[in-house]
């Protein structure tokens, strides 16, 4: 909610974000945020940056530029289970995430980051143009099996499994595990373009619940066993 403007920021099951106006006892709805592809578990505002965080069961963190005004949106994937809270921290510029499984993330928003793709659709390979299963007249005319479509993460385009054989982190798109690359983008990564731009803890617990004291340097958890940490 930003009380500045009376705005507030409504995440349901569907993984959609509703943005609503709230007009004494009445709302209008402005816009909705579609990325997740997992109901939302948390969302945090930051009113300076004007950056929304949403959190979500696919394991994944969107950071929308609201402020922006240009539809920005950072993926940032580096849980293996639902995230459940989130918290940015301005003076240090670090994003906090929680997971269910019990793993905590400090993300640094201060080194620059480039938006993921999207992926594209194709009837065959983008690399070797091998049909894929369901384009049948090229499966007829070239007298070949269809292959299983996969995409790279890096560019986006839809390929087959013998053309993305590798696999690598790539944390200036958010991803630091590692994650299918075709040839072509895999050939082009540095070891430097590896370098983590996260910072991954144990909280050792279920964490549905996370907030921090900052001027003690705290963090407070409590999680779905019944314990605070």
């Amino acid at each position: 909610y930003d009380d500045d403007t009376q705005h507030a920021f409504v995440g349901d099951y569907s993984g959609q974000i509703t943005l609503l106006k709230l007009e004494g006892q009445t709302y209008s709805t402005i816009t909705t945020l579609k990325g997740h592809e997992g109901s939302i578990g948390a969302l945090w505002w930051d009113p300076v940056k004007r950056w929304l965080f949403s959190g979500a069961s696919d394991h994944s963190i969107i950071m929308w530029d609201i402020g922006g005004r240009k539809g920005r949106t950072l993926l940032l994937q580096g849980h293996h289970e639902r995230v459940q809270a989130l918290r940015y921290l301005p003076l240090s510029r670090q994003l906090v995430s929680c997971s269910a499984d019990g793993a905590i993330a400090v993300w640094n928003m201060d080194l620059p980051r480039e938006e993921a793709p999207h992926w594209l659709h194709s009837d065959s390979c983008q690399r070797c143009e091998q049909p894929f299963f369901w384009n049948i007249k090229q499966m007829w005319d070239t007298k070949t099996l269809g292959l299983r479509q996969h995409h790279c993460r890096k560019c986006g385009k839809a390929i087959c499994g013998k053309c993305s054989s590798k696999n690598s982190t790539y944390p200036i798109m958010g991803f630091e595990f590692q994650v299918r690359m075709c040839d072509d983008c895999y050939s082009t990564i540095k070891e430097e373009d590896r370098i983590p731009m996260a910072l991954f803890h144990e909280g050792k617990h279920n964490i549905s619940h996370m907030d921090m004291d900052l001027s003690r340097g705290l963090m407070v958890t409590c999680g779905s066993d019944r314990i605070v940490k």
